[in-house]
């Protein structure tokens, strides 16, 4: 099974900036895909980012594009969600997720698709 780590979350006022780092252990070779989801109060998880570990592309919710940058390192098995400008409909609480099975990517942003989740991390933004 894969263990995942998140860290980074805080509070911040909007326009501003937080890096949310998601460390992976165990069987991080059997890894296809790992994605971010968020939280928000009295609603439902919804997908933010996705990257495929092979090759590092990514894919994001429209409403992050342009904002949020979702990288790798593979040395460290550690995926990075740099949100940038964040608003206040940014506030959730941030999922990092690892998909073992292979699919395409339409996959990537369905929930469901993943395996192993981590704690989640409070991501609160100020007006």
């Amino acid at each position: 099974q894969v263990q995942l780590v998140e860290s980074g979350g805080g509070l911040v006022q909007a326009g501003g900036s937080l890096r949310l780092s998601c460390a992976a252990s165990g069987r991080t070779f059997s890894t296809y895909a790992m994605g971010w989801f968020r939280q928000a109060p009295g609603k439902e998880r919804e997908f933010v980012a996705a990257i495929r570990w092979s090759g590092g592309t990514t894919y994001y919710v429209d409403s992050v594009k342009g904002r949020f940058t979702l990288s790798r390192d593979n040395a460290k098995n550690t995926v990075y969600l740099q949100m940038n400008s964040l608003k206040p409909e940014d506030t959730a609480v941030y999922y990092c997720a690892a998909k073992v099975t292979y699919s395409s990517t339409y996959y990537y942003y369905v929930m469901n698709e993943y395996n192993y989740w981590g704690q989640g991390t409070q991501v609160t933004v100020s007006s």
